[in-house]
């Protein structure tokens, strides 16, 4: 089975202080069944930030998958995601090592100035 995974591209959000970006570069990806999926995130702001990956279903609201925990760098949730804060790259991609059907969606990541 192939997977159809819909990035958002280019969100911006404005805080109180300065906006802030996030850019996810792929379009389109096509993943099979049981193969490795990641999604790229990556953002521009250098201020303490709180990072978000959503997931659009068809017919369904958006639902928050993970979110950015402080002092850790690393978060994952019960559907099998994970999700690494890398400051050096400024990349919060979003991974999963087995996809599933079920996983086909629209996904785009957030963040938000503390």
């Amino acid at each position: 089975m192939l997977l159809l995974v819909v990035p958002r591209r280019d969100l911006n959000f404005t805080g109180e202080t300065r906006p802030q970006s996030v850019t996810q570069p792929e379009a389109l990806i096509e993943v099979l069944e049981s193969a490795p999926l990641e999604l790229k995130c990556t953002y521009s702001y250098t201020g303490f930030l709180y990072f978000f990956w959503y997931a659009l279903y068809p017919n369904q609201e958006p639902q928050l998958l993970l979110k950015s925990v402080p002092g850790s760098n690393l978060v994952k949730c019960t559907k099998g995601f994970e999700a690494e804060l890398n400051k050096g790259k400024t990349s919060f991609h979003l991974k999963k090592p087995f996809a599933q059907g079920s996983d086909s969606a629209e996904y785009f990541c957030a963040v938000k100035t503390q």
